[in-house]
């Protein structure tokens, strides 16, 4: 036993030289920690091995500790106590996937463009919207609701003439009527040495737009001038009275002026020249004035065109007939028919335009006797049409052309009636192509 104890001793040493070598001490072995303490082992063991061992039983001891030495040592592995195996691979867990973000870059301002030329604002152009017709004792004023040309309609209660409301409107055309006496609606005479000037102000004064506090039109004020020649010279020579006895009033107050005149399309204006293509429409206008008279209705009794003008010339076309009938439409298949009635003091009627076969040349001469009612009454006096295949009247009373297609009775009004004849022409018709 006490020669063996140093092999033993030796042995363990290789053992313990064996397992640092390999890293696998039985205490926790870390690499970067000092290790110099077990450095002279190994040189240790060679000493005491060469020193104990004999030579006969060292030779062969080596040479089974070398081919120990050469096979492979298991490492052995120590674990602290309570501590789990590390996972050689970590857990994954299921993330839900992130959202879009919806930040973005933000984006230079655009440079403003310079025009190359300077903006010059639209001017605005007046508007032909007034007519006005000065009479021997009075002006007619004619009035476009579509005052400014801008498509906006003016209250009829924000215009006037003077310190004068309008006296009439024509509601198809959009027209109001100012009818005044000269020395009415805050007139302004001035007398000069060749005229007599009096000057008229059409004013508009917009108000508010309904519940509203705003307005979409400006205020306006419109001059108007009627000129007369002066026929004698103020001097000291004997003047001639500018007064008239009653009786001659009263009876220029009983004459009434029948017209017959060729309009515009729209009604506003008397249209001129008087040439129209075949296919044309000839919008007419018949009228009476009435001056101081009492309100009255016009009708066209009856309507011929002839090549000359005599109404009972050949060649003799009657296109209105039977007191009001306007038969164009039913006997040549045409569009020419009365307007609905806007005003009782005058009446519109479309003629399509024709003219009388080659050798009678290219005008038309058209002669209608007129008719005037009091306003007040009935009579048998019409305004019918033809369309449609049957008759309708422009006063809304289409029983009245019933008989059209017979014989209308002749009776006058009840109140007393006026009549008058009227000539319109010459008017051109010439071929389209």
């Amino acid at each position: 036993m006490g020669s063996s104890a140093p092999f033993v001793f030796a042995m363990v040493l290789y053992v313990i030289g064996l397992q640092v070598e390999a890293k696998q001490l039985p205490w926790p072995y870390h690499e970067g920690e000092d290790h110099s303490a077990f450095s002279d082992w190994p040189t240790a063991y060679d000493s005491v091995g060469e020193a104990q061992v004999g030579n006969s039983f060292g030779s062969s001891w080596s040479q089974g500790l070398q081919s120990a030495v050469q096979e492979p040592v298991k490492p052995i592995v120590h674990r602290r106590p309570g501590r789990k195996p590390a996972l050689s691979q970590s857990k994954q867990t299921l993330q839900e996937p992130r959202k879009q973000s919806s930040w973005k870059y933000p984006q230079m301002p655009e440079k403003s463009v310079i025009p190359e030329a300077p903006f010059v604002p639209k001017v605005p152009v007046p508007a032909n919207s007034v007519a006005v017709r000065c009479g021997e004792v009075n002006v007619l004023v004619e009035v476009n609701q579509d005052f400014f040309g801008t498509g906006q309609l003016i209250e009829p209660a924000d215009i006037r003439l003077g310190d004068c409301f309008m006296t009439s409107d024509d509601i198809s055309s959009q027209i109001l009527v100012f009818d005044s006496e000269l020395h009415q609606c805050g007139s302004r005479l001035q007398m000069t040495e060749d005229e007599l000037v009096y000057t008229f102000t059409l004013v508009y004064a917009p108000e508010a737009l309904g519940e509203t506090s705003i307005v979409r039109t400006n205020g306006a004020a419109v001059d108007i001038e009627c000129r007369y020649p002066r026929e004698h010279d103020v001097s000291s020579d004997a003047l001639r009275p500018t007064w008239a006895p009653y009786a001659a009033i009263e009876i220029a107050e009983e004459g009434l002026v029948f017209s017959l005149r060729l309009m515009t399309d729209d009604w506003r204006f008397e249209r001129a020249p008087n040439t129209y293509f075949l296919g044309d429409i000839l919008y007419i206008e018949a009228s009476v004035t009435q001056y101081s008279h009492v309100p009255l209705r016009v009708f066209a009794h009856s309507c011929v065109a002839t090549a000359v003008p005599e109404m009972n010339a050949l060649p003799r076309y009657s296109f209105i007939e039977n007191h009001g009938c306007f038969v164009d439409a039913k006997l040549a298949g045409s569009r020419s028919r009365f307007l609905p009635r806007a005003q009782n003091n005058k009446l519109r009627f479309e003629l399509e335009a024709f003219r009388f076969s080659p050798g009678y040349g290219d005008d038309i001469y058209i002669t209608c006797e007129l008719v005037a009612t009091a306003a007040s009454t009935v009579s048998n006096h019409k305004a019918c049409s033809f369309t449609n295949d049957r008759w309708t009247s422009s006063d809304g009373m289409d029983e009245t052309c019933d008989c059209c297609d017979s014989t209308c009775g002749t009776g006058g009004a009840a109140g007393g009636q006026w009549d008058s004849k009227a000539l319109l022409g010459p008017v051109k018709v010439t071929d389209a192509y």
